[in-house]
């Protein structure tokens, strides 16, 4: 039987539920607050520069491949991706620099110049995360509903030996500090610790070197507007400036949706793309909930979030040293992710993602101009940090460092500039203590332990996102709309 179903939010879960849920025969519509699609990958336009906010490394392509094809499309008649190469460059404190690169002679010729002995090393640490990939990546798209969906697993996480960090993994093959931290690094992607997320996500290493790492011409918000064409294209609406003020609740039920011009529009079920703490805290009453209390949502361990700096300047910075994805490694490591994560201190030093898109597509920038961001991990709001005041001091330091070691002359050249800080995504983006990745990715937060894909407290209320299982990360949030798709089925 067809049902009504309202998206509440129009991020790459929101969007890809969306489409999934309509090619299956539902009357579906999208609510979302922004002036345009997206979400947290929503795209700032200003003076002629366009910033990507959301996700900028595109894996598994194979899943875009697979969403268009359940609406009997193809994702190559709505956009272009490309494969990025080398994946990424990556700096040491020092400024010496290591080619990421999907191409196996390239990457082990890298890990001889730092250390020949790691290269038989990397040998077994990539043999060995190819049964991590096979069991992990097949429970991207499965719901974990019951405890006995756990313990289902549990064996072979434990074969798997799940229990250990993903740099420990790393360090158990490699030897020199920093190619451990270059394959140890991913997990900070998705708003966890190397040092305390589970050693599954030594998958995403496999995953890059099988699939690549791409990016999509025009940027993220390119398939963004694809996967809102396509949902519309069959059928689907999309409601902008339309924020959702309370799910409504009606026995143990949802009944739809309140916006914020006071507004009802009723469904059979809702499906929440916004942050999976925030709508239970935000819109839904007390009162209703028994399972996600206010204290429940309080105790859960939130990721960190991120300071961000859009930039835009009146000179290129293209004379190779940079590419499209660069990370700066700070000379500490685990101590600086210990301040973010466990002492929740805002630490003087930092280490850096610097995306430049405009280095390989000139559509980001004017002529003769550069377009770039430079995100570092800093604590999230329960830190108690007061932004008004750190702001500035934080950006001032991360541009000294640019224009001392990257970027000659940064400060005079800058012509456009934005920053974004943990408030804002708190309050710009709803995300819960300002957590840029929602629930902090720990083997005890993971599957079963993790908010669940269909609600707990209302059988008609279903998640998708960062913050439910399998977790962030786009095939994450692509997982999580098939795990969706198939718990309400076809019309």
């Amino acid at each position: 039987m067809q049902k009504h179903i309202i998206v509440v939010g129009s991020g790459f879960g929101g969007l890809s539920a969306a489409i999934r849920l309509a090619a299956q025969g539902h009357r579906v519509e999208i609510y979302e607050k922004a002036d345009k699609p997206g979400g947290k990958a929503y795209v700032i336009e200003r003076d002629g520069f366009r910033f990507d906010c959301g996700p900028t490394v595109i894996t598994a392509p194979f899943m875009f491949e697979d969403l268009w094809q359940t609406a009997g499309r193809k994702y190559q008649d709505y956009f272009e991706l490309h494969e990025c190469a080398p994946y990424y460059r990556l700096f040491t404190h020092e400024g010496r620099h290591f080619d990421y690169s999907g191409n196996p002679d390239e990457l082990e010729a890298q890990i001889r110049r730092f250390n020949p002995r790691d290269v038989e090393g990397y040998r077994r640490f990539i043999t060995n995360a190819k049964p991590i990939f096979d069991k992990g990546f097949a429970l991207l798209d499965k719901p974990f509903l019951k405890f006995t969906d756990m313990l289902k697993v549990a064996p072979d996480l434990i074969k798997l030996k799940a229990y250990i960090s993903t740099y420990a993994y790393a360090a158990q093959f490699l030897k020199d500090d920093y190619i451990r931290r270059f394959f140890s690094f991913h997990p900070l992607f998705i708003g966890g610790n190397p040092f305390d997320a589970t050693s599954i996500y030594a998958m995403v290493h496999y995953i890059e070197r099988e699939w690549g790492v791409h990016y999509a011409v025009g940027g993220t918000g390119a398939i963004i507007a694809a996967m809102a064409k396509l949902f519309t294209d069959i059928g689907g609406t999309i409601h902008l400036n339309a924020p959702v003020k309370e799910i409504l609740v009606e026995g143990r039920k949802v009944a739809g949706v309140r916006l914020a011009d006071g507004q009802v529009r009723r469904s059979d079920i809702v499906v929440s793309n916004a942050d999976v703490a925030y709508t239970y805290h935000n819109l839904i009453d007390p009162k209703h909930r028994r399972h996600y209390t206010d204290r429940k949502l309080q105790r859960t361990k939130y990721s960190m979030s991120l300071f961000v700096i859009y930039i835009g300047t009146k000179r290129r910075y293209n004379d190779g040293r940079l590419l499209r994805h660069n990370i700066i490694f700070s000379q500490r490591y685990k101590g600086l992710l210990s301040d973010i994560f466990h002492k929740q201190k805002l630490a003087d030093d930092f280490s850096l993602y610097l995306y430049m898109p405009s280095v390989d597509d000139p559509s980001f920038a004017p002529e003769g101009c550069e377009s770039f961001y430079v995100l570092s991990p800093v604590p999230n709001l329960t830190a108690g940090i007061d932004w008004s005041k750190q702001s500035r001091i934080y950006r001032d330091a991360i541009v000294d460092f640019l224009e001392d070691r990257y970027m000659p002359d940064l400060s005079k050249n800058i012509v456009v500039e934005k920053i974004v800080d943990p408030e804002h995504f708190a309050r710009k983006q709803n995300a819960y203590m300002g957590a840029s990745f929602a629930v902090e990715p720990l083997l005890t937060q993971s599957a079963w332990f993790r908010p669940h894909n269909q609600s707990e407290e209302f059988s008609n209320l279903y998640f998708v996102g960062a913050g439910t299982h399998p977790g962030a990360g786009v095939p994450g949030v692509l997982g999580s709309a098939t795990i969706v798709q198939n718990l309400i089925g076809p019309a």
